[in-house]
């Protein structure tokens, strides 16, 4: 990350985790709506729709003025951090970049900008259970942000649960390092797609039954840590992460979007305008 040291703008560059092409984000305090702006287009978050699921979260503005890749690391800070309003992202390039594989550095540009926090459009209104596939996702009505992730693989090496009940400072120092992993099953088709192939192997954790190799300490409830940081980062796109109860069993970015869809139009979960 490198602070702009005459402005108040922050700008984070590097390569793309599936494309590997360079990519540079100026983070700029700006007065109304959060917006993205992108190939000389601009859109509001909450205007974006996402249309792709595979491997990442991708997002496109509407009328297809832009469309934007590997989304969900930067908008996980956004919403652990709490920040809806007053802030400009300017994206050169067709992907976030990777930056640490989590989003710590995110957190950190965000912070520094010192923007409101605001609380989320989104809330439970309803006791609800959407199943998807052998994903799972339970909803319960609450006051407080209350996210919970059980991620189901079997290895006794990997702790299934992550939980976070919505205090900045804990996603911050607890959360948002967590880094992106890849599970020995899924390396071939990862290979055969060509995606991955410039990440920083300090950003990754690659997880086979052999070996965890990684190039700085790992802990063993860190893979489902930044399970819970994707759904955060996803959560956000629909005005959450939700005022309530959201506890997911094996999440993925195409299950999330699935269950997220089905769970508004059946009115488990509601947004307001403003609150």
């Amino acid at each position: 990350m490198r602070e702009l040291p005459a402005s108040s703008d922050v700008v984070l560059e590097g390569p793309g985790l599936h494309s590997g092409r360079p990519a540079r984000v100026t983070l700029r305090a700006s007065a109304g709506p959060l917006v993205v702006r992108a190939g000389g287009h601009e859109a509001e978050v909450s205007a974006l729709t996402v249309v792709s699921t595979r491997w990442a979260t991708t997002v496109a503005a509407p009328g297809g003025a832009f469309r934007l890749q590997t989304v969900e690391h930067a908008f996980a800070a956004l919403g652990g951090l709490g920040l809806r309003t007053d802030l400009a992202i300017e994206v050169e390039g067709p992907e976030m970049p990777l930056l640490d594989g989590g989003a710590a550095a995110w957190c950190a540009a965000l912070e520094g900008l010192r923007r409101p926090v605001s609380r989320p459009r989104l809330r439970v209104a309803h006791e609800g259970t959407v199943a998807i596939g052998s994903s799972r996702y339970e909803f319960s009505p609450g006051g407080g942000v209350d996210v919970r992730v059980r991620f189901e693989t079997g290895d006794p090496r990997l702790a299934p649960d992550a939980r976070w009940t919505g205090d900045p400072d804990d996603f911050r120092v607890r959360i948002a390092p967590a880094r992106t992993f890849a599970l020995a099953r899924d390396l071939a088709e990862i290979d055969r797609l060509g995606l991955a192939r410039h990440a920083d192997p300090a950003a990754v954790v690659v997880i086979t039954p052999d070996a965890i190799r990684c190039r700085r300490p790992f802990e063993a409830d860190e893979p489902a840590r930044h399970k819970l940081l994707d759904l955060v980062g996803d959560l956000y796109l629909h005005g959450g992460p939700p005022r309530g109860s959201v506890a997911a069993t094996r999440p993925g970015h195409t299950a999330t979007l699935q269950a997220i869809t089905r769970a508004i139009a059946e009115g488990i979960l509601v947004a307001s305008a403003s609150d």
